[in-house]
C-alpha cells in the first residue's frame, strides 16, 4: 500500500505540477467513474489528483456510475467533464448527438469480458444461442462482443432475443434462471465464474478487439487542455505502474469493490492497463465497431469517429 502511495506522487510530479497551474478557468473538475474498475477508481481512492491540484485552489468531484452508457448521458448533460468506457457506449453516444471527445485509449480487453452460461446449460457453443434469451449492458463492451461472437457463428442479433440489463438486474435474472446466457465484464464475470461456475461461450480471443477510451466533453477540452493532458499524463504513469504490480493493485482493489481477494485477483490476473494517445490504428479499429453496429440497424446514423478525437502529447518522462 506504501509502495503505491509514493508511485502516486511520484506520477503526480512526473504528470507535472506547472502544467496543472497553468491550466484553464474551471476550479471544478468533475470525473465519472466505475465502481473499483479501471485507473479512475483507483486514482479517487487515493486522492492522487486532489494533491495535485492543491496548489491551483481547483477541485475534483467524482461520480460513479453502474456503466459507461449512463456515464455518457452524464458527459452529455454536462454533469461530467472526464470519464472511461469500452469501445460501444462513445460510438452509441455519438450515434445518439453527444458532442464527446475521445482523448486517450487503453488496451483491448481479452479475457476479462465474456458471453457465459450456467454450469447446469445445455448450450456448449455461441450458435446454440440462436432464439435464446441473452442479458448485456446495451451500448457496453459485452454489447460489441456479443455481436462479433454472433457474426463468427454465423449468427446474427436478430437470431437472439437480447434482455437489456444493468449488471446487478443481469445477475438477478441470471441466477433465477429467466435468461440463458449473460455478456459482461470483470468484476461481475469473475464474481459469477467464483459462484455460479460458469461455462464460458465465448471471450475476445480470435474476435476483433475494441480498445477502451478516455472520454471528454468538448467543452472541458476547449477550456482546460493542460489540465486533460496532466490529467491523462498521471493515468499513463498509474497504468505502467499497475501492470508491473498486480497483486499490489489486487490489495488496493479489493477494499474498494467490499469483493472476496480470490474474486479480485482473477480479475486482476487479466487485466492490462495504461492510456496512449489516440492513434490513427486505434481510430481506425474504433471506425470498425462504429461501422459494425450501423450494419446491424444498432444506430440509427453512421459514426465517424476521427471527427471526435482530441490529440493528446504525452510528456517526455
Amino acid at each position: 500500500m506504501k509502495l503505491f502511495k509514493h508511485f502516486l506522487l511520484a506520477a503526480s510530479l512526473i504528470a507535472g505540477i506547472a502544467p496543472l497551474a497553468q491550466a484553464a478557468e474551471q476550479k471544478l473538475v468533475t470525473i465519472g467513474f466505475q465502481k473499483g474498475s479501471g485507473l479512475l477508481a483507483l486514482l479517487k481512492a487515493q486522492g492522487t489528483l486532489e494533491k495535485s491540484l492543491s496548489a491551483t485552489q481547483q477541485q475534483v468531484r467524482w461520480i460513479e456510475f453502474p456503466a459507461g452508457p449512463q456515464m455518457l448521458e452524464a458527459l452529455n448533460t454536462g454533469s461530467i467533464d472526464f470519464g472511461s468506457t469500452g469501445a460501444p457506449p462513445p460510438v452509441f453516444g455519438q450515434a445518439a448527438g453527444i458532442d464527446l471527445l475521445y482523448v486517450g485509449a487503453e488496451p483491448a480487453p481479452v479475457h476479462s469480458e465474456a458471453i457465459f452460461v450456467s454450469k447446469d446449460s445445455p448450450l456448449r457453443d455461441v450458435k446454440q444461442l440462436k432464439g435464446k434469451k441473452v442479458a448485456f449492458q446495451k451500448g457496453s463492451g459485452s454489447h460489441f462482443l456479443l455481436l462479433v461472437a454472433l457474426q463468427k457463428a454465423g449468427l446474427s442479433m436478430r437470431d437472439i432475443t437480447p434482455i437489456y440489463l444493468a449488471p446487478a438486474e443481469a445477475r438477478a435474472a441470471f441466477v433465477s434462471g429467466k435468461i440463458d446466457a449473460w455478456v459482461v465484464w470483470d468484476p461481475y464475470f469473475a464474481s459469477a465464474q467464483q459462484a455460479y461456475q460458469v461455462r464460458v461461450l465465448a471471450d475476445y480471443a480470435g474476435l476483433p478487439l475494441a480498445n477502451g477510451f478516455y472520454l471528454a466533453s468538448r467543452k472541458f477540452a476547449g477550456q482546460s487542455p493542460q489540465l486533460l493532458s496532466a490529467v491523462l499524463g498521471q493515468i499513463r504513469e498509474a497504468g505502467t505502474w499497475a501492470n508491473k504490480h498486480p497483486k499490489e493493485i489486487a490489495a488496493l482493489v479489493g477494499p474498494l469493490t467490499g469483493l472476496p481477494p480470490d474474486i479480485v485477483a482473477i480479475w486482476q490476473g487479466r487485466s492490462r492497463y495504461g492510456a496512449v494517445p489516440v492513434t490513427s490504428d486505434i481510430v481506425a479499429n474504433q471506425q470498425r465497431v462504429a461501422d459494425a453496429f450501423y450494419q446491424q440497424k444498432l444506430i440509427p446514423k453512421p459514426v465517424v469517429v476521427a471527427g471526435s478525437v482530441w490529440t493528446w502529447k504525452p510528456a517526455t518522462p
